[in-house]
């Protein structure tokens, strides 16, 4: 039984100018110890998606699945007291921002504390150890002296440690990482991300990393998920993925590298990401797709296996049949595709 089942996972936030569905449809499946890479532009619902499943998205959003299931329980049945105890103790988050992420009026040492008492019913006396422990395994120097200080008083690199003490401090099956690099400099994020790894292999956790940067993810996941205005458009390991992508939008992130610009000018994406009014009707990457076709633009393609993974493609790149696939259904250039 995987750790963790989600199957037609949709979120949906009511406007005044109609239902905007920020997660549509959206499956995955994740086993014990497994590193989940989660990319694609902002906008694409990696957040959201990760916010459903531990239950924070706020009134007047709506979740509905067909299934949301972790460790065998079904999370969409849970009470409040029951996913107050499962989230923070077997399902923890690192969010993006940690300065806004802790709270300015209380000292680090106490928001750590609060968390061990809550999940462990650990004394005061025994939270407060418990908790400069943590703050020596995420690397924060001095750690005991680091226990009265406030989260202003801390660094972005420091207050990030500080968020992933609190994610670890009670042994979660699954973290996940909101972007967890956000914000910081260049040598801070290597180090982030070396913790984060580290912990993941001692501690034997499942990861989902949720992150811009795909060189973060050749390096760190084993698989990845791709998103797309709120929809996976493929799914493949990650070594897979870099060496033969098979949806034209992944291919299209993986050219938009800088190391694979050789020197000229990096590749771009014409059009962006569509919103409530200008959702297409048939494949939603097709007004910025090459390779859209009259087919694609009014048939939405369904997300299927193909070879190892699964993609959401008409005319998946590895597939020997696509060109007369395409001829037969009449392509439609780039540029007319975003004009019209």
């Amino acid at each position: 039984m995987p750790l963790l089942e989600i199957e037609n996972l949709s979120v949906e936030f009511p406007t005044s100018g109609g239902v905007m569905r920020a997660v549509d449809g959206v499956s995955l499946a994740l086993d014990e110890g497994e590193v989940l890479g989660v990319v694609g532009e902002s906008g694409s619902g990696k957040s959201v998606t990760m916010l459903a499943l531990m239950g924070l998205v706020a009134y007047p959003g709506r979740v509905r699945a067909d299934t949301l299931r972790f460790q065998g329980r079904d999370l969409l049945t849970l009470s409040d007291r029951e996913r107050r105890a499962l989230t923070g103790k077997d399902v923890a988050m690192i969010f993006q921002e940690p300065t806004t992420s802790l709270n300015p009026c209380f000292t680090i040492g106490f928001q750590l504390a609060e968390t061990l008492r809550l999940h462990e019913g650990m004394g005061r006396r025994a939270a407060r150890d418990r908790a400069v422990e943590l703050l020596g395994q995420v690397g924060i120097p001095a750690p005991a002296s680091r226990l009265g200080a406030f989260p202003h008083q801390l660094s972005g690199g420091m207050n990030q440690r500080v968020m992933i003490a609190m994610a670890i401090a009670c042994n979660p099956k699954l973290l996940i990482a909101d972007e967890p690099t956000t914000a910081l400099d260049v040598t801070i994020q290597a180090q982030i991300l070396d913790l984060l790894l580290t912990l993941q292999k001692e501690r034997g956790m499942a990861l989902v990393l949720i992150t811009h940067n795909m060189g973060v993810v050749s390096e760190t996941a084993q698989r990845v998920m791709v998103m797309y205005a709120g929809q996976v458009m493929e799914e493949q390991r990650s070594a897979d993925l870099f060496a033969t992508p098979q949806h034209p939008y992944t291919a299209a992130l993986l050219a938009a590298l800088p190391e694979r610009s050789e020197g000229g000018r990096l590749a771009t994406i014409p059009g962006v990401v569509p919103g409530l009014h200008d959702r297409p009707a048939g494949c939603l990457f097709a007004p910025r797709c090459t390779f859209a076709t009259a087919h694609s633009r009014s048939i939405r393609p369904a997300l299927r296996a193909f070879g190892e993974g699964r993609v959401r493609c008409h005319y998946p790149l590895g597939d020997p049949e696509r060109g007369g696939r395409i001829a037969a259904d009449g392509p439609v250039g780039a540029a007319e595709a975003v004009a019209s």
